[in-house]
Order: structure tokens, then sequence, then C-alpha cells
């Protein structure tokens, strides 16, 4: 095979593999919102035949505790598969290899 060929057969694997990450997001995605609606009716509804008026019930912390928690780890998978990095970015990586780069050429200097 030619380079190009292998160069493009690889292309196609890194977007197959990053679409299967998508979809996987938006599975997950779905799924917390479908889940989610679920439990806050069923807590709600639990709450309301406990006496409580429906302000009450809905304005309450076990009613969101699921979608709080699990909505934490649906915004990091959608962080890491729309690649955001607020703290680790590229240009932080490229800081960070100029800096010790930097350092051992400076290292090297005293030993010459």
């Amino acid at each position: 095979m030619e380079t190009s060929s292998l160069d493009r057969r690889s292309k196609q694997l890194r977007a197959k593999k990053r679409i299967e990450r998508l979809k996987g997001f938006y599975i997950h995605l779905a799924v917390f919102v479908i889940v989610n609606i679920m439990v806050m009716t069923g807590a709600v509804v639990g709450n309301m035949n406990n006496g409580e008026s429906f302000t009450e019930a809905f304005f309450n912390f076990g009613t969101f505790s699921t979608f709080i928690f699990w909505g934490i780890g649906v915004l990091f998978h959608g962080a890491k598969v729309f690649s955001y990095s607020p703290f680790f970015s590229k240009a932080w990586e490229e800081r960070q290899i100029q800096k010790y780069m930097d350092s051992d050429k400076t290292d090297m200097k005293k030993y010459l």
C-alpha cells in the first residue's frame, strides 16, 4: 500500500472513532433526560402522596439530586467528547514542552 492510502485509512479510523464517541455521548444525554424526567416525576408524585404541596414536592433536594450528580458526569463526558479542556489545552501543553526543553538546554550548558 502507498503511504497516502495508509494515511487515508488512518484518518478514516480516527473519524470513525470520533463519531462513535459522539454517538455514545448523545445516547448518554438522551438516557439522562428520559431517566431524570421519570425519577423527578416519581419523586414529586410520591412526595405529593405524602401530603406535600406541589411546590414543596418539586423544590425538594431529593427531587433534583439524581439530576445534579448525574448531570456532572454528563458535563464531563461532553467536555471529553468535544475536546474541551480549559486547564490542559494544546497551548498549555506547548508551553510546558517549551519550558522543559529550555530547562534541559540550560542544564546541558552547565556541563559543556
